[in-house]
């Protein structure tokens, strides 16, 4: 049996052999335990399916508390160019690229772990991230050889969406759910994600929850888990 160590983090399995994997990636600042929290509700919807949540494997810049992690860096984030400004925020999401990359090799190699170790093909894992686990999820998820069942998305933005339509690779079915009120990023990167999306051809379904901030609410939980169920369920 494959060990799963490309990263460490919690995880949670069912009695039985699954019969697929959902893979929860975490936000800035966060780790493996902020997500893995949503596996008893998911489970509902899938109860034949492991959760895996793994920490970034980056502690979080300038040593902010003791446990945060980081996909990357996000030192140059501005949430208010992500509002305001449609040329800066290209620019600025275009810069994390490099910085994403040296995590998705991690990931990749995480996931490849994840699959091999419950004797699982690729259709049957399924990518969901907050935040910046949703940059990482469409940034690697897009890219693999192998297509995956699913990505879902909360609350966040996409890497580079300029470079998406010459670098896809594969085009599993994406659910992106966004707050038109979150602070932290700005339901405008909303925008970036479906034009790529778009231009790339990838089926996806993408619903904006009115008042909702930076966050999953039940709303978005049972959108996921119906969309879930949908495809690796």
């Amino acid at each position: 049996m494959t060990v799963i160590d490309a990263l460490q983090g919690p995880s949670r399995a069912p009695k039985d052999k699954p019969t697929a994997a959902v893979i929860l990636l975490h936000g800035y600042g966060a780790d493996g335990n902020d997500l893995i929290g949503l596996a008893p509700f998911f489970a509902q919807a899938l109860p034949h399916a492991a959760f895996h949540s793994p920490h970034a494997p980056m502690p979080l810049e300038g040593g902010w508390g003791s446990s945060g992690r980081q996909w990357f860096s996000l030192a140059t984030y501005n949430p208010e160019i992500v509002r305001n400004d449609p040329k800066a925020r290209a620019a600025m999401l275009g810069a994390m690229h490099t910085g994403a990359q040296g995590s998705a090799e991690k990931l990749n190699a995480y996931i490849d772990q994840v699959t091999a170790h419950y004797d699982l093909t690729a259709n049957r894992i399924a990518l969901l991230g907050f935040s910046q686990g949703t940059m990482m999820s469409l940034y690697v998820g897009l890219r693999r050889k192998e297509q995956l069942g699913a990505i879902v998305g909360f609350s966040g933005a996409m890497i580079a969406p300029d470079r998406l339509a010459s670098e896809i690779v594969s085009r599993p079915p994406v659910l992106l759910v966004h707050g038109d009120a979150d602070p932290v990023v700005p339901v405008q990167a909303l925008d970036d994600v479906e034009g790529a999306l778009k231009a790339a051809k990838v089926n996806y379904a993408a619903h904006v929850i009115p008042g909702l901030e930076h966050g999953i609410d039940d709303t978005g939980a049972q959108l996921a888990a119906r969309f879930l169920a949908e495809h690796i369920g």
